[in-house]
């Protein structure tokens, strides 16, 4: 159990009073999308005679990727359906109403070992689970794998604003070109710990590539620590309003000498 002091517990506490706040000075019954200012907040916490978080973008973020939407919220939701928050404009949210889909490996998914390119000195000094994670794709050229595509690194950390949704952040963008010739844009979430794979980043990116990459066929993608060597890749699209899984892998990053005969002849002979 936390601590009564615990920091971490204070704030996501005070993250969800927030939230719950912004929330019912909009809501009306039936309701499926409630907008608000990302100003209310500032508002909200001198009515709530409560500490205005330094970063109150991460207010936002939280509840997208870390925690649950405050429990008097959830219990708005129909059934079938949770709440999300989503950019709709320059400093301008709403949070809509979107059908439950949730993105975890899949346990019983096929494990393929892959050998291990990550240099070292890149492992020993990562800074956080996202950076490790977004630089072990790289290095290991796990996209080009997962994909059967040769893509190639445009940007990290993609700061830009979209039309109707608002500045937006994609962790990464891949470029990349098959062997008939077609040309692909990747934009790559990367989630490490106890992050959720969410429904709005993934539409975000999607309409983001849409908008400044409209020539080129976009593959949204996500990577996934499973354990401290083992990442998941899903290719993801919305339909319907929901996360729906194009495709799954789990690969293994091991020393060249652990991959046995026997392994590289059993991947001879699945499918591709």
């Amino acid at each position: 159990m936390p601590k009564q002091n615990d920091p971490n517990t204070a704030k996501k506490n005070r993250y969800q009073t927030l939230l719950e706040r912004i929330f019912f000075d909009h809501y009306k019954k039936g309701a499926r999308e409630v907008a608000f200012d990302r100003d209310e907040f500032i508002s909200a916490a001198k009515n709530l005679k409560i500490e205005l978080p330094k970063n109150i973008g991460d207010v936002i973020y939280s509840v997208r990727y870390r925690t649950t939407m405050p429990a008097a919220v959830v219990k708005t939701q129909p059934n079938g359906f949770e709440w999300t928050i989503e950019g709709i404009g320059r400093a301008r949210y709403a949070f809509r109403l979107a059908k439950v889909s949730r993105i975890v490996p899949n346990t019983n998914l096929v494990t393929i070992k892959v050998p291990d390119a990550t240099p070292e000195i890149i492992s020993a000094y990562a800074l956080s689970d996202e950076q490790a994670l977004l630089a072990i794709v790289r290095y290991n050229r796990l996209i080009d794998v997962f994909l059967g595509i040769a893509s190639y690194s445009l940007q990290s950390h993609l700061r830009t604003s979209v039309s109707g949704i608002g500045q937006i952040e994609i962790d990464e963008v891949y470029v990349g070109v098959d062997r008939t010739g077609r040309q692909f844009v990747v934009p790559v979430q990367a989630k490490g710990g106890s992050d959720k794979i969410g429904v709005t980043q993934t539409k975000q990116d999607i309409a983001c590539c849409q908008a400044k990459f409209p020539h080129l066929i976009c593959r949204a993608v996500s990577a996934q620590f499973v354990e401290k060597d083992l990442i998941a890749l899903f290719e993801l699209t919305v339909e319907n309003g929901a996360i729906r899984i194009v495709d799954e892998a789990h690969y293994r990053l091991v020393p060249a000498g652990e991959i046995t005969p026997a392994e590289l002849a059993s991947y001879r002979e699945r499918q591709t």
